[in-house]
């Protein structure tokens, strides 16, 4: 089963705590927040990089691409150890081109540096969802906790590098300062 992505201003104020809203709403580099927070001990963790095919609504997100293979990216930004945020991020193989080719070779480096630092990418509109066990996403993003929550809020972003798209999943895991 897939979550229901929903633009945030159609979540109802009480479903959020202040935390959730303050980094559900964030229009900045998540990265850069994660880690102005966290100091000198932040690390991402690649625990899945290749070709996949993307979800149905990852896929419609993308739109043209269809249920075309990407290259599926899925990492853990931590702290000090602990997981504060789980990412996946599906790129088109049309997105690879050109300038996009970078976007392979990142390893352990954080997408979202790269990203922000790009004159030339623009920002698609932000969506949010309520993760429940049911849900792929949520089954992944909760692969590395000991306790496992009853639900998790996550944002998905379009983003269009040279006018491709690619699409950035960020799962809030129950570390994260504030939630």
């Amino acid at each position: 089963m897939e979550p229901r992505w929903l633009p945030l201003h159609l979540v109802r104020r009480t479903e959020l705590t202040p935390g959730s809203r303050d980094w559900l709403h964030d229009e900045g580099s998540l990265t850069r927040r994660v880690l102005e927070r966290c100091g000198g001990r932040f690390r991402v963790d690649v625990c899945r990089q290749g070709w996949s095919r993307p979800l149905a609504s990852e896929s419609q997100a993308l739109g043209a691409q269809g249920r075309q293979a990407a290259l599926l990216r899925e990492v853990v930004l931590r702290c000090a150890e602990a997981p504060w945020v789980f990412a996946r991020t599906l790129i088109p193989a049309t997105t690879l081109q050109g300038s996009g080719r970078r976007l392979a070779l990142l390893r352990d480096r954080p997408l979202g540096a790269l990203l922000f630092a790009d004159p030339g990418v623009e920002r698609g509109a932000l969506q949010v969802a309520r993760l429940l066990p049911d849900h792929v996403l949520f089954r992944s993003a909760v692969a590395s906790l000991e306790l496992v929550p009853k639900s998790l809020w996550a944002r998905r972003t379009l983003y269009y590098m040279d006018g491709r798209p690619l699409l950035v999943n960020e799962v809030f895991l129950p570390h994260l300062p504030g939630l």
